[in-house]
């Protein structure tokens, strides 16, 4: 009978479920057995929608016994996704009412983006501070990132497009310079707010707190509307035991933004220090309603549920007994203090490029004293309108509120985009060409860009057709010597041939030149085309090629492009043979080749080991000698594992008569034996 409660459970048969727990508790003595069935049965008519019924039972299973975080899991789950069903309601119908009204825009009434459209980072809501690029190509703060790996202990999942598979250790990433700088010149005052704020957080992690705290109060002057700011001073004040500052601050994170999940902790956290339990359950609700996983809401409050329910002398307050002033997210958003109170932030940027005589913001901002915000610098002009605040008293205390609204000037006194979008912000290190590689960059260039970005797709399009020409400008490892066939594993790190794999990658022809070096010329004459077969990249830029040797070139004209050597060249071919010449070049094949395997199988094993390994068997004889244009390919293999010099192993690739290599691959066979005998 349990487990047919279980599915129908599962299958959203409620009232089912209930009804076979109530029958399996009428004869059931144990206590414990008793609470877990009592449990059983409320979570199902909680889930079935008779919530007052349910939680009657929860208070009888708590006598029983204090109720252990599993056993709340379904309450918390059940209350969390009440409160997120009714915000998504609200949050809906106030999104299309903003942007109706023109508030707000679209993207940032449905992502929440802080006031800073397209420059945010979706996981803290708010303007990208030393920005990291995943390689899914979107962008977030690297603290962040590090933050979920921390305290979600699960893969880094992109919270834009939900891709994990391509995360590694966000610990070997590092920011994205050119975005960082870009952000920087762009807007200076958050980034000069951020860096007070990492000072801040170094002062508070030596537990400095009044020094932290000072560095706040400044971020706070310059950017009084960065929820995140207000969240850690929060923070601060409640280390500092000012449990009413903590929870000022932590109330005005929530208005800035209200579905962002930590502001609505940090102000759980400051009501259970000042003893207010039932109201800091209910942040903690809230804040699983906007992000179910968050471990530290969830752990707290199944402990504040189990300390609600424990067994007490008197009747249960009727505002937690009535689930519906728990899940009620739009009164409690609307409602921060008293119901009388109202305070509403709405928040309008885009990047505008008029300067402007400093302005300033000046409130109460909950004892905070006066804010001045400073000119932003080619970057935004924002009418700032003040409301006096009303004084209203709630058990004795006065407490002043305000209304902040910011709205962008209009779009025509702005001057035009190109006074501070320069190009060159763009530009890739490697290549100096406008090269972007995050989804946010790639936005800015199309919307700020756009005749820029025709004429780059047009450059990079005549690039590409013209890299793809495998006779002319191909380019050129100047490493070592490749042969035909032979496998030829690379590591990449100076910059020059990051960029020449990169660009071979693209065109499709996944094929460069490999050269011998040349105190002359650069590059030797005579060198083998290689084919890409795979890449493995590294955090720091490097990357492991493995390649594999195809034809074999002369070099016609030496180039050089971007850094590295390219070449126009020729392809070489064995010149056949036919009648007599070919049946005297087939038995000195077979003859060198039993040479060949006879001084293969006179070396070590290890050394035999170690040669296979890296290069692989000796390949057997071709069914048709003459078949390849580059001849048998064992010929290539043993010239690669030979113990000759690159200036010895060169003239065998410019030879195009098999007869002749062959001839030269005995005389060093034989000569290699007759020194083994002395």
């Amino acid at each position: 009978m349990l487990q047919l409660a279980v599915k129908a459970f599962q299958s959203k048969n409620f009232d089912l479920a209930a009804d076979i727990y109530e029958c399996q508790l009428a004869g059931l003595g144990d206590p414990g057995s008793r609470q877990e069935l009592m449990v059983k049965r409320a979570d199902a008519l909680a889930f079935g929608g008779k919530f007052t019924e349910a939680f009657d039972v929860y208070r009888q299973a708590s006598e029983i016994g204090r109720l252990r975080p599993g056993h709340l899991i379904n309450l918390v789950e059940y209350l969390s996704e009440s409160i997120s069903r009714q915000d998504g309601e609200r949050r809906g119908a106030e999104s299309r009412e903003a942007v109706a009204a023109g508030c707000v825009p679209a993207s940032c009434a449905t992502t929440g983006c802080g006031g800073y459209e397209g420059f945010s980072c979706r996981i803290c809501l708010s303007f990208l501070f030393e920005p990291v690029t995943l390689p899914c190509g979107h962008c977030f703060c690297k603290k962040c990132l590090e933050r979920e790996v921390k305290e979600k202990e699960r893969p880094v999942m992109c919270k834009e497009c939900r891709d994990s598979s391509r995360v590694a250790d966000v610990q070997s990433y590092r920011v994205n310079v050119v975005l960082s700088n870009l952000l920087a010149k762009w807007f200076p005052i958050p980034q000069q707010a951020g860096q007070l704020r990492r000072e801040g957080n170094g002062l508070y992690a030596e537990r400095r707190m009044e020094a932290a705290l000072e560095k706040y109060n400044q971020a706070i002057l310059i950017a009084p509307l960065d929820h995140i700011l207000f969240s850690n001073r929060s923070q601060i004040h409640s280390s500092l035991k000012h449990y009413e500052k903590a929870l000022r601050d932590a109330e005005m994170a929530c208005r800035l933004m209200p579905h962002w999940s930590k502001g609505h902790v940090r102000k759980a956290q400051a009501l259970v220090s000042l003893g207010r339990t039932e109201e800091a359950l209910r942040e903690y609700l809230v804040s699983l309603s906007i992000e179910p996983d968050y471990r530290l809401a969830k752990t707290e409050a199944h402990k504040l549920l189990s300390d609600l329910l424990a067994p007490v002398t008197d009747q249960v307050p009727e505002h937690i007994s009535d689930y519906s002033s728990i899940s009620s997210f739009r009164a409690h958003i609307k409602n921060i203090n008293t119901p009388s109170q109202s305070q509403h932030v709405v928040v309008r940027v885009q990047p505008c490029l008029h300067s402007s005589s400093p302005d300033k913001l000046e409130g109460d901002m909950k004892g905070q004293g006066k804010l001045e915000v400073s000119r932003m610098d080619h970057r935004f002009i924002l009418k700032r309108k003040r409301r006096s605040a009303e004084e209203v008293e709630d058990g004795g205390q006065e407490k002043r509120s305000q209304e902040i609204q910011s709205e962008v000037t209009d779009s025509s006194n702005c001057a035009g985009v190109g006074d501070i979008l320069d190009p060159t912000d763009l530009e890739c290190s490697l290549c100096m060409r406008q090269y972007c590689k995050t989804v946010l960059m790639e936005n800015l260039i199309s919307k700020y860009l756009p005749s820029e970005l025709i004429e780059r797709q047009k450059i990079h399009q005549e690039e590409m057709a013209e890299l793809s020409n495998l006779n002319k400008n191909v380019p050129i490892f100047v490493c070592t010597m490749a042969f035909p066939t032979v496998p030829c594993p690379l590591h990449i790190f100076e910059p020059c041939y990051r960029l020449m794999i990169r660009r071979c990658m693209e065109t499709g022809t996944n094929c460069f030149g490999m050269c011998l070096a040349d105190n002359l010329k650069g590059f030797a004459e005579y060198g083998c085309l290689l084919e890409i077969r795979d890449v493995k990249f590294f955090s720091d830029g490097r990357s492991v090629v493995d390649t594999i040797g195809r034809r074999r070139f002369k070099v016609i004209q030496h180039r050089e492009r971007d850094g590295y050597n390219t070449a126009d060249i020729e392809y070489l071919e064995d010149v056949k043979v036919e009648g007599v010449a070919q049946r005297e070049l087939q038995s000195l094949h077979d003859t060198v080749y039993d040479q060949a395997l006879v001084w293969l199988n006179s070396l070590k094993t290890e050394q035999k080991e170690r040669i296979e390994g890296h290069f692989g068997p000796m390949p057997g004889k071709d069914s048709v000698l003459q078949a390849s244009p580059n001849g048998p390919s064992w010929c290539w293999w043993l010239l690669a594992v030979l113990p000759l010099e690159g200036r010895a192993q060169l003239p065998f690739l410019a030879l195009t008569s098999l007869k002749d290599r062959l001839s030269g691959i005995r005389k060093v066979l034989l000569f290699m034996a007759h020194s083994k005998h002395r």
